[in-house]
């Protein structure tokens, strides 16, 4: 598998699924390489549904559709993985149920420790933030700058970047080695949402020619 690298669209809190799709399209055809479905206030059955519906969405487009704290569900649906935080079960356990084929994100908050045991327990990938403030978790806990350079070197893992990320600042997050650029508001409150992902994009293209 390819490193894992480019924007990871996290999808917002919206009841109304046929808009919430508009907006996974709009995110993908901009060049989003991941989409992840969190949606904090739905029910169970409106999870199931709006997750599924996602799912086709990211066959179409051949991105992997990664589901947000809940486990169950990314295997109910068959999605290509679970991104879980500390308080989302055993990551031992949801590595083995995920199987090698399918991704474990882990959320590592400011705590290299949370980042080295993620990956004895076989995560893909490790993920740090809030780096800036977060209009999602205004209380979130920031990690320095250092983090992502300190975390690639030392586990050889991709990382990823969540909070607070916009256009403007997400350079910084790039110069200091991050990976993957988890964004919700920036690209999904866009009045273009697929001009905000392809810009988001060229970020990355500009690193690699550069």
């Amino acid at each position: 598998m390819a490193r894992l690298s480019g924007l990871y669209a996290l999808t917002p809190d919206l009841a109304d699924t046929a808009e919430l799709l508009r907006r996974a399209r709009a995110a993908l055809l901009g060049g989003a390489r991941l989409l992840q479905y969190r949606n904090k206030g739905a029910d169970g059955a409106q999870r199931r549904e709006q997750a599924g519906a996602l799912l086709g969405l990211c066959r179409e487009f051949g991105a992997p559709l990664i589901v947000n704290d809940d486990l169950g569900l990314a295997l109910e649906i068959g999605a290509d993985g679970a991104h879980l935080g500390r308080e989302d079960g055993d990551l031992a356990a949801a590595r083995a149920a995920l199987g090698p084929g399918r991704l474990l994100g882990v959320s590592c908050y400011d705590a290299m420790e949370r980042a080295r045991e993620a990956k004895r327990n076989g995560a893909d990938y490790v993920a740090f933030g809030s780096f800036f403030a977060s209009p999602t978790k205004p209380a979130a806990v920031r990690a320095p700058l250092a983090l992502p350079a300190q975390a690639r070197a030392e586990l050889g893992l991709p990382v990823c970047a969540i909070g607070g990320i916009t256009l403007q600042n997400a350079p910084q997050l790039l110069a200091a080695g991050v990976d993957l650029l988890a964004v919700i508001t920036d690209l999904f409150e866009a009045p273009d949402i697929r001009a905000r992902a392809a810009a988001f994009t060229s970020l990355f293209q500009e690193r690699v020619t550069s």
